[in-house]
């Protein structure tokens, strides 16, 4: 079977991102369902959101690539690597979190942090690595331009609050802290990571259901 290319296994699974990204925008806008569309700062919670979809294509990205013969070469460094970039990353933020009460350094921490990541995660799955991560710029583009929209325009959406923490600031700065580092690092990290560990989770599956099964012993003659 031919290789699969990126651009193919990242259209359908970034179109459908990207349609959830519209829902979750216009829901927000029409004061739908808190519980579907948090408009509280930060987000977290809503059952509709894009943030799910890391699992959901992690799984799908790995099925695709295993049956084009794209597996990882070896399952147990497919693990490890990105979780030894969680690890890294993990503490890092814990660290910032001790010792920089300021929200803005604690940022910066973290996107350093998600590209040491990211970078770490690299040799544990190299085709899964690029197929995350060209899915994830294409995801997290457009949420970028909603938060432009939002700040800039005033919108009453999750993709305008900081934390209640943060600094006053003007919405270049807010744009900057909470939107452009967030999302083209810890964000990128999030989807690599996560989707890197759900792949591997799956080809273990995977390889556990096709191992054929132990031969029966012989009757008694």
């Amino acid at each position: 079977m031919s290789k699969p290319a990126v651009g193919q296994l990242v259209l359908v699974p970034s179109l459908i991102t990207l349609a959830v990204t519209a829902l979750r925008l216009y829901g927000e806008l029409q004061s739908w369902s808190p519980s579907l569309f948090n408009r509280e700062a930060g987000g977290g919670g809503s059952l509709i959101g894009i943030v799910w979809l890391i699992f959901i294509f992690g799984i799908y990205f790995a099925l695709r690539l295993a049956r084009a013969g794209e597996e990882p070469e070896s399952l147990t460094r497919a693990f490890a690597r990105p979780l030894l970039g969680f690890a890294i990353n993990t503490i890092l933020f814990v660290l910032a979190f001790k010792l920089f009460p300021s929200p803005v350094i604690q940022l910066g921490v973290f996107f350093v942090g998600s590209w040491v990541a990211v970078i770490v995660a690299r040799r544990g799955w190299p085709e899964m690595w690029r197929v995350l991560l060209a899915y994830a710029f294409l995801a997290r583009i457009p949420v970028l331009i909603v938060m432009y929209l939002s700040i800039f325009g005033g919108w009453d959406t999750h993709y305008a609050k900081p934390r209640p923490d943060f600094p006053a600031m003007g919405p270049w700065g807010l744009f900057f802290w909470t939107a452009l580092l967030p999302q083209l690092g810890i964000w990128i990290y999030l989807t690599v990571v996560f989707g890197m560990i759900m792949g591997a989770v799956t080809v273990w599956i995977r390889r556990r259901m096709r191992r054929p099964a132990a031969a029966a012993p012989s009757p008694a003659a």
